[in-house]
């Protein structure tokens, strides 16, 4: 029997690897056999991630702090991570942040604060492991998290910083997706919708963000722990070698209307 999502002895970076979603997918990928690199900025948090992820899959893992906003400590977390294993398969990018605010009141260091993190972030990561492991190797996944705020515009929380960051991340993952193919990488995003989070659920729980999840989700639902993991899997797959560029919205439909 062919095992398509095998990753087993790959080595998956996952940012913003503390909390929710990142945690989710990091452990998505250990299901598979992939050995996981914990990275974000808050030491003690990635630290016992790895160490759940470790007990339960009995993979081997890694926590490296990292600010994604700093170059230096992005190449070195790259290195860090060749030193200890040796090898860089996939890379979710998927730490990142959000202001939410009227568009008029938005400050500029919001504004900037939201492309440095969420977009040349993630083209700050791509770039050094792209550099260091996947092209010398001739071979990678790269999964950027973008949002469905990427791909659309929206009326109940105001947020054109998010959306302008996630929009570039859309046609990075496009423009990173041309230039690298030729070296086996693939470089493909997630856009996300409303998906429970610690960070999110008392804002989605609101009567407000109900009413509007009724109104503009076709499965009238948020999405749930979990949902995200097989679109992971589809892209980190060594047999998803010729889907690359691709913007896959797991939103419940909000983006088809």
């Amino acid at each position: 029997m062919k095992q398509y999502f095998d990753l087993t002895g790959q080595v998956a970076i996952v940012t913003g690897c503390s909390t929710g979603l990142g945690v989710q997918m990091a452990k998505a990928l250990a299901s598979q056999g992939a050995n996981i690199v914990a990275v974000a900025r808050r030491q003690n948090m990635i630290e016992a991630v790895a160490a759940e992820i470790a007990a339960e899959y009995g993979v081997k893992t890694l926590a490296l702090r990292c600010d994604i906003t700093d170059t230096d400590a992005v190449n070195a977390m790259a290195d860090a991570v060749l030193a200890h294993f040796g090898r860089i398969d996939i890379l979710v990018n998927n730490a990142g942040t959000g202001a939410v605010a009227p568009a008029e009141d938005i400050t500029d260091e919001q504004f900037y604060n939201e492309m440095d993190i969420d977009l040349f972030g993630s083209f700050r990561v791509a770039r050094a492991v792209a550099k260091k492991a996947m092209i010398p190797a001739k071979y990678g996944r790269i999964i950027n998290i973008a949002s469905m705020y990427g791909l659309v515009g929206n009326k109940i929380a105001g947020s054109a910083p998010y959306h302008a960051a996630k929009g570039g991340v859309v046609n990075m993952t496009r423009a990173l997706a041309a230039e690298w193919g030729k070296y086996g990488i693939t470089v493909n995003a997630i856009c996300p919708g409303y998906f429970y989070t610690d960070l999110t659920r008392d804002t989605l729980n609101s009567d407000f963000f109900q009413q509007n999840a009724r109104t503009m989700i076709p499965e009238e639902r948020y999405g749930e722990e979990g949902e995200l993991d097989t679109a992971t899997l589809f892209f980190a797959s060594p047999a998803s070698a010729y889907v690359t560029g691709v913007n896959l919205p797991v939103d419940g439909g909000y983006t088809c209307m």
